[in-house]
């Protein structure tokens, strides 16, 4: 016989994890219960398996974040000797003891901390008040005014010391035994040595990837590691995202983030007399119009004809241009899917980071389907793939989606061929899942404004296998998916056209961002973020031709709601494309720690500090010729515009102002 009882180790280890997973659960009732006057106007809005659900998710990785050490110390096989010492039984208590109270009392402090933020606490508390001198004194204020929390601070630091159950207990004998497959086993007794040493290996084999999986959040290979922006998915406001989210969580995620600081290039009458992103309303006649927003994976400026002197891979989409508004100089806001949802739905462009990856995710944020649904919009969004991937449906909940129909309700419905038309990586085909789209705007309550994102122009580039030779395009396999959605588009809108709301839409496609560029011009800084933005309209209430505008992604919110007459003020970082001149409308993106800034022609590249950089993008599209030193006054003018756009939206972002003041 060689070690401790490991039946018994596993069971009492569980046992421990069990309590914690409890503790975590009573620090959300404190939490609900010390917020009450927020949530409880909406609290009987909520789904409440649908917190649980939240919860149990932030929690588990929470959870294995913090006890990965001790759980493995439990698992690994250790010699005997050492398992049955006191001294390392007191240190693997002391190690599950000291973790799991600092974490508690991090989740009872932000029950009080969180008053003054309104969100979980995230790591850029400790640079935000690393220079300050009075904490202690603070800190103790609040204990003697919530000395309530202090005792339930120390009723679960008791919980911890009593109730915790010694994963190696001492052995005594034992007549429960039992056997699988032959072998012998007892639930006290001590194993031999070789059976031990195999079943704890293999309990450590298995735990690891488990243990992945509940740190991500997920095993689809389509989820991406969730983040605290995730908690939007399980509950109706930003606010109440803290609800399902714990404080360790907000800490481990957003450990190492580079945070919004707020420069100084103006004082707040100079930053208001140059830039704000407030948009008043713009007085139209509208017929109310539909608003379909179509927003196309990896779809680059470089594979369209219109856009380029050669032929191209979107015959289907060159065509409906020659019908459209569209701009020969647009442009994407980031360069991952997760910034083209903000940029283009929210008018907020990606900055340092992902605005969706960040702590000001929760911020009280809107978009065209908010203020859409204001105006007695149906509003839905459309993702083929696995509900929940990519942070989209959490992302679209908060920003004023009242539905979202994802690969869980494709294949619900009868219609469709359900699982048969999954890609096998990503998502439904976007041929199918397009039809799918059609068919369920048919049965909106109009006016609506949907939003659907493609994904078969996706790494690994496949397309159905009925189409490998048909669609096959040269260069690169991505091209073929180009080819391909590109055909899914013509049949969507061979569809569409045939249904009653057709006439009365607005349509706009645009793409998240570009992907493989083989073109030189292309290749350029610039060139990386160049993407159709194209605005259809059956009834020709649009003018038609490519302008020579520069348009982005934050740009269509604005130039939505002007089209549809909205009559309230709203925030975007860009302008209305339909009535701004040709002269001021501007674009700007974050490139590896460079603001790009374009605006008349001409290119900066600014790095917050300092101007590195200053193109004629018209007579030096591949920017070989850097124009600085630079004294113009139009240079001067670009980099205060940049720098005001930059301020201003480090200081919204920082203070939670991102919709008007009286929203």
């Amino acid at each position: 016989m060689y070690s401790s009882r490991f039946p018994v180790s596993l069971l009492r280890l569980l046992s421990n994890i069990l309590l914690v997973y409890l503790l975590y659960a009573l620090c959300r009732v404190v939490y609900v219960m010390e917020f009450w006057d927020i949530y409880a106007a909406g609290w009987h809005l909520l789904d409440f398996s649908s917190l649980l659900a939240g919860s149990l998710r932030f929690d588990t990785s929470a959870i294995l974040y913090t006890n990965s050490l001790y759980i493995l110390l439990v698992l690994l096989p250790l010699p005997r000797r050492l398992t049955f010492k006191a001294a390392w039984r007191t240190a693997l208590k002391t190690l599950f003891v000291f973790v799991n109270a600092l974490m508690l009392t991090l989740n009872l402090v932000d029950t009080v901390y969180s008053r003054y933020t309104g969100r979980r606490t995230t790591w850029s508390f400790f640079s935000e008040f690393s220079n300050e001198g009075n904490l202690g004194e603070i800190v103790g204020i609040e204990l003697l005014n919530h000395w309530y929390l202090v005792l339930l601070g120390l009723a679960f630091l008791a919980a911890l010391i009593l109730l915790y159950r010694h994963p190696f207990p001492s052995p005594t004998p034992s007549r429960f035994q039992f056997s699988i497959f032959n072998f012998q086993f007892s639930l006290v007794n001590p194993l031999p040595r070789w059976q031990y040493i195999l079943f704890s290996t293999l309990f450590v084999l298995l735990y690891i990837p488990l243990a992945v999986i509940g740190m991500r959040g997920g095993a689809s290979t389509a989820v991406r590691p969730i983040t605290i922006s995730n908690a939007n998915q399980y509950v109706n406001q930003p606010a109440e995202a803290a609800i399902v989210l714990n404080t360790p969580f907000s800490l481990i995620r957003t450990m190492g983030k580079t945070t919004f600081t707020v420069p100084d290039y103006f004082t707040p009458d100079q930053l208001d007399a140059l830039y704000s992103p407030l948009h008043l309303p713009t007085p139209v006649d509208s017929t109310r119009p539909n608003v379909v927003v179509i927003i196309l994976e990896s779809f680059g400026q470089e594979y369209f004809g219109a856009y380029n002197p050669y032929p191209g891979f979107t015959p289907f989409l060159d065509s409906l241009i020659s019908h459209s508004l569209t701009f020969r100089h647009s442009y994407a806001n980031g360069r991952k899917s997760i910034d083209g949802m903000p940029s283009i739905l929210s008018g907020i462009p990606m900055f340092v980071e992902p605005f969706i990856l960040t702590s000001y995710s929760l911020n009280n944020v809107s978009g065209i389907a908010g203020e859409l649904s204001k105006q007695g919009y149906t509003t839905a969004f459309f993702h083929g793939a696995e509900n929940g991937s990519m942070g989209f449906q959490a992302f679209a909940r908060t920003t004023g989606f009242q539905h979202y129909f994802g690969r869980t309700e494709y294949d619900a419905d009868p219609r469709f061929g359900g699982e048969n038309d999954f890609d096998g990586t990503w998502a439904i085909w976007d041929e199918e899942f397009l039809q799918f789209f059609a068919a369920s705007m048919d049965s909106l309550p109009q006016p609506f404004m949907t939003a659907v994102f493609t994904a078969t122009s996706h790494h690994p580039f496949a397309v159905p296998s009925r189409y490998a030779d048909s669609l096959r395009a040269p260069g690169h396999p991505l091209h073929t998916c180009i080819r391909y959605t590109d055909h899914a588009l013509r049949r969507f809108f061979s569809a569409a056209r045939r249904m009653p709301w057709y006439n009365n839409t607005l349509f706009v496609i645009t793409a998240d961002h570009t992907n493989i560029t083989e073109q030189p011009a292309y290749n350029t800084p610039l060139g990386t973020f160049s993407v159709p933005i194209i605005l259809y309209s059956p009834s020709g209430h649009l003018p038609v031709g490519m302008s020579n505008a520069v348009a982005q992604q934050t740009d269509i919110m604005p130039t939505v709601l002007a089209f549809t007459g909205t009559p309230a003020p709203f925030l975007s970082y860009g302008v209305d494309l339909l009535h701004t001149p040709d002269s001021l409308t501007w674009a700007i993106h974050y490139n590896n720690g460079v603001y790009q800034y374009i605006q008349n022609h001409h290119l900066l590249l600014f790095d917050g500090t300092r101007a590195l950089g200053y193109y004629n993008i018209d007579s030096d599209p591949l920017l070989s010729n850097n124009l600085l030193p630079q004294d113009s006054p139009s240079f001067h003018r670009h980099l205060r515009h940049a720098q005001a756009i930059i301020q201003s939206y480090m200081q919204r972002m920082t203070t939670n102002q991102l919709v008007p003041q009286s929203q």
